[in-house]
């Protein structure tokens, strides 16, 4: 039995500081003119350990990273068997009568729907397209596919999130004061991030930054307009959507969509990192707020009739989905087409809490079912991953400011009504993700089944 064990990131530090090894995946290949389906198990065994890792590094869940593996493997005449957490794999390719095990690991997380695009592509026409290809030729698209930049600057990242929570503010009840003080807040929050990122500072540190930021951008932008155009001030509610930037939902609806398939390493991973995430941003955010007197409470009313409200609520699900697509690198159509699909099931999802007596988490399962059934059907014509499209027209069913009330009234000593929104926040994020998998049970002959 033939096995070596590497660890891998794609970190671009010295190396004397690295704490995740870069793989020199070049030293594994022994003959560069030989086809990869004729190559050696090691060589075959690099192509799809390398292929799950980049998929992984990407943010989809580990069913997709598997189905991937399994596919090439396929392509390269290998049996594939591989345990998936949220940010490793270990895996073991066998051939005849041998086996080859790699272990690889990624130094964090992150979501990247562009990359995540080509990757499917390449997996999709891998039997076609690379299967006879050297090795070499295809480590060198892979190597392409990671250096690949970020389609939009630090700048745009946060004109997106400014747009995002904007939309989102006003969604949740919020008016014009709000919007401008939230699209202030959020858009600085999220460049500061996005420059945190690029320095490759620790997921902590750049969501508690950030958080700090965008909440004390707004209480000074509220001050302003207080001051100045005489804003009253229960419009300070709004300071919620500032950090709404931040909500994990990538981890959130792949956790619960991984253990459905029992994948409950990765599951239950992304589930521990989304949470995490979403503690220190309201920790924060409650600790700026508790400084300065702010305390969460019910808008103002907006004097609508729910017609024109329902209009309103069309484009601004559309952006607030939008601009999530483009913070998770979306390319220009992929969020169009994400926002056009968020723009109908969350206006679906307002009307029915609205127009009907049905609880908001049994309409965020049907907002979710019909995100997800678009999904599968524009899948079929453009060959978007369905992931790239259901998270992002979700997300902005994340109840955020439910959970920011939980927190907040929990370090208030408020104990029963802090549990009474967490056990909110909690039933509709877990029927989220349960619209998606109905969704492709129903569409998805291959996710109803296990073999």
């Amino acid at each position: 039995m033939d096995k070596d064990n590497h660890t891998g990131s794609t970190s671009e530090m010295p190396l004397s500081k690295r704490h995740h090894m870069k793989i020199p995946w070049k030293d594994l290949i022994e003959d560069s003119d030989v086809e990869a389906r004729n190559a050696s198990l090691q060589e075959r065994a690099s192509i799809v350990g390398r292929i799950g890792i980049t998929m992984l590094s990407c943010g989809t869940g580990a069913w997709r990273v598997r189905e991937a593996m399994n596919t090439v493997a396929r392509s390269l005449k290998l049996t594939c068997s591989a345990d998936i957490s949220l940010i490793s794999i270990s895996y073991t390719c066998f051939s005849d009568e041998h086996s080859y095990t790699q272990v690889l690991s990624l130094p964090s997380t992150g979501v990247n729907t562009d990359k995540l695009n080509i990757l499917e592509e390449m997996v999709k026409n891998f039997n076609n397209d690379f299967s006879f290809l050297p090795v070499k030729k295809i480590h060198q698209f892979i190597d392409k596919v990671q250096q690949r930049p970020k389609q939009y600057s630090p700048l745009v990242s946060g004109l997106a999130a400014a747009i995002a929570c904007a939309s989102f503010i006003f969604l949740l009840g919020g008016g014009i004061p709000e919007m401008i003080c939230t699209f202030i807040g959020a858009g600085l929050g999220n460049f500061i991030r996005a420059l945190m990122g690029k320095h490759s500072i620790t997921v902590i540190a750049s969501i508690a930054v950030s958080v700090a930021v965008a909440c004390l951008t707004y209480m000074f932008a509220f001050r302003i307009f207080e001051m100045y155009f005489h804003v009253l001030a229960l419009h300070e509610a709004g300071y919620i959507g500032a950090l709404l930037f931040v909500i994990p939902g990538f981890p959130f609806i792949t956790s619960m969509l991984d253990i459905s398939k029992l994948d409950m390493r990765s599951g239950l991973e992304r589930l521990a990192y989304a949470i995490m995430i979403t503690l220190v941003a309201t920790l924060v955010g409650w600790l700026v707020a508790t400084i300065f007197g702010f305390k969460p409470a019910n808008f103002l009313p907006l004097g609508l009739s729910p017609l024109v409200l329902m209009l309103l609520r069309l484009p601004a699900s559309f952006f607030g989905v939008y601009g999530f697509s483009i913070m998770f690198n979306s390319s220009q159509k992929m969020a169009i087409t994400a926002g056009l699909i968020g723009a109908v099931a969350n206006t679906l999802r307002l009307e029915l809490v609205e127009l009907t007596n049905i609880p908001p988490a049994s309409a965020a399962f049907f907002g979710a079912l019909v995100a997800g059934l678009i999904a599968s059907v524009v899948n079929r014509f453009n060959g978007y991953p369905r992931i790239s499209l259901t998270v992002p027209s979700i997300v902005i069913m994340v109840p955020g400011l439910y959970i920011y009330r939980a927190v907040f009234n929990i370090g208030s000593n408020q104990i029963a009504v802090g549990s009474l929104w967490l056990t909110k926040a909690i039933l509709i994020i877990m029927f989220l993700p349960l619209g998606l998998f109905v969704a492709r049970a129903i569409l998805d002959k291959s996710w109803r089944h296990f073999d």
